[in-house]
């Protein structure tokens, strides 16, 4: 899953939409009169962001709405912290396999 969101997160596009969704949610056509490209290429945006979970969508009447759904930021945050370590952590153990030395000189 880390790296659908990751994927999910890397296009600009998708990142104003979830920053719009952080307001609250909205239909795919009021979202997709706030940018400048086909309602086709919003709805190929819409459906990364969905199938990376980073939006829930539901159906009213004839509209789709979607909202922000920030769980799955959980991952990607536990992920960068383990990268970047943390100061007061002691270093874990290495989880490859210790590599033989020949005792030769």
């Amino acid at each position: 899953m880390l790296t659908e969101t990751l994927k999910a997160l890397s296009d600009p596009v998708r990142r104003q939409i979830l920053e719009m969704l952080k307001k609250g949610s909205r239909n795919a056509g009021q979202i997709a009169s706030c940018f400048q490209i086909s309602d086709a290429a919003i709805s190929r945006h819409l459906s990364v962001l969905k199938n990376a979970d980073l939006i829930r969508s539901w159906r009213e009447g004839k509209f789709i709405y979607y909202e922000l759904n920030t769980s799955v930021l959980d991952e990607v945050l536990l992920w960068t912290r383990n990268l970047k370590g943390d100061e007061n952590e002691q270093p874990e153990q290495s989880v490859l396999p210790a590599v033989k030395t020949s005792s030769r000189h």
